[in-house]
């Protein structure tokens, strides 16, 4: 008799496959937008990036939020508020002329966020998905969000080509309304224990506060923000003013990548789709291997190749060379720290414990994209802030190592 083995694919994973393709595909475009928006109105940097950064701490905000939502009410439910609210927030920042409307605006794209990302379409993949595909399927949907980072940014720089960027973010509007159509999509089952289901949102929340293991996850995914929206931010802007000039003749060139803003837009897409593969394969990996030593390990990854691309003179070949290597380490954390909360803590209520670890990812996020930008106004380099970078990676590689991996105790009501 032959075992008979669950599939990976299903339409849950599907469905949330492309909720976040399309979520993350205008996030992660922002960055693009650092330059234009500062010339028109002739604002210093920090202004977009406090906006930029403003929106990550929202998000941070509303992802325990909507988890506690999705869990309450519905995942649905939980999405299309998401949609909704991402798209409002779309809508009025493209009639922003202040770094006062900007910035309050972003709120709302953060929550927008936050309802359509992560922490609410993680929670369903990995209830949908069996015991031996979860680590795997958490690892597939993380990678979706970044194949929306390979589209969204050089979907912007083209759209920026042709019109205004305020017309750029009614489009992306209109895209964050069309995550709606995906909803039917998404329909999985309550998979618990009787022992889970018994239990209170309460009472494992008090579990996990009381546990040195979750406080010590909480603090390791600060770096992970830090870096990830730092780069996604400034990346683009940095690249434009310091990288050395492309070879006319060169493989750059040849693919359309002639001018150093073109390149800080591939730059960008180049990591999403070396993250696609990495974070498929640090949740195939999660199947096998333990994850805390894993983190450790791409923690201690990120913190060498940007100590590394610092330390060199900028060119095109090492922008290429870091875009691959940072890359394949992107988010290879989410389905792995996601993983490591479902394994010790349980599924039932996994969207908010996931989603206030997360938080501290979006703290570091909101520093990440504010340092980027106040520093660059005071020393006109961003070099301090990758530095800062390099030390809270190096802090998270070492947390994780501490941390018990092995299922928390579960007492009946």
């Amino acid at each position: 008799m032959t075992e008979h083995k669950a599939p990976l694919m299903t339409p849950v994973l599907i469905g949330g496959c492309l909720i976040l393709l399309l979520g993350f595909g205008i996030r992660a475009s922002y960055g693009v937008f650092q330059i234009p928006v500062a010339e028109e109105f002739g604002w210093p940097r920090a202004e977009f990036s406090m906006a930029i950064a403003i929106q990550n701490l929202a998000w941070g905000i509303g992802q325990p939020i909507f988890g506690a939502l999705a869990e309450r009410f519905g995942d649905r439910r939980a999405i299309i508020a998401g949609a909704l609210v991402y798209a409002l927030g779309l809508v009025l920042s493209s009639f922003a002329v202040t770094p006062g409307a900007h910035q309050l605006y972003s709120i709302l794209v953060g929550f927008g966020i936050a309802g359509t990302g992560f922490g609410v379409v993680l929670a369903v993949v990995g209830r949908a998905a069996s015991d031996e595909n979860r680590s795997l399927a958490l690892g597939v949907a993380t990678a979706a969000g970044s194949a929306g980072q390979i589209v969204g940014p050089p979907t912007a720089e083209f759209l920026l080509s042709m019109m205004n960027w305020s017309m750029v973010f009614m489009i992306f509007a209109g895209i964050a309304l069309s995550i709606i159509l995906l909803v039917p999509m998404i329909r999985s089952p309550q998979v618990a224990t009787k022992v889970e289901l018994e239990e209170s949102m309460g009472t494992i929340l008090k579990r996990a506060f009381r546990d040195p293991s979750y406080t010590l996850i909480f603090l390791g995914f600060f770096s992970c923000g830090y870096q990830l929206s730092f780069v996604t931010a400034h990346f683009p802007a940095f690249i434009t003013e310091v990288c050395g000039p492309i070879d006319p003749g060169g493989f750059l060139a040849g693919i359309g990548v002639s001018t150093t803003s073109a390149l800080g837009a591939f730059a960008i897409a180049l990591i999403g789709a070396a993250n696609v593969f990495g974070t498929i394969f640090a949740g195939w990996l999660g199947r096998y291997y333990s994850k805390k030593y894993l983190l450790a390990a791409i923690y201690t990854g990120r913190t060498i190749a940007a100590a590394a691309f610092i330390m060199v003179p900028m060119t095109p070949f090492s922008v290429v060379v870091f875009s691959v290597v940072m890359g394949s380490l992107w988010l290879a954390t989410v389905p792995l720290t996601s993983g490591l909360i479902a394994h010790i803590y349980g599924l039932r209520y996994m969207g908010t414990l996931y989603g206030i670890v997360f938080f501290s990812h979006q703290l570091g996020s909101f520093l990440g994209v504010w340092l980027g930008g106040a520093l660059y106004d005071v020393y006109g380099s961003y070099t301090l802030v990758w530095w800062i970078g390099v030390g809270v990676g190096a802090f998270s590689a070492i947390v994780h190592l501490p941390v018990k991996e092995r299922p928390a105790q579960l007492v009946p009501a």
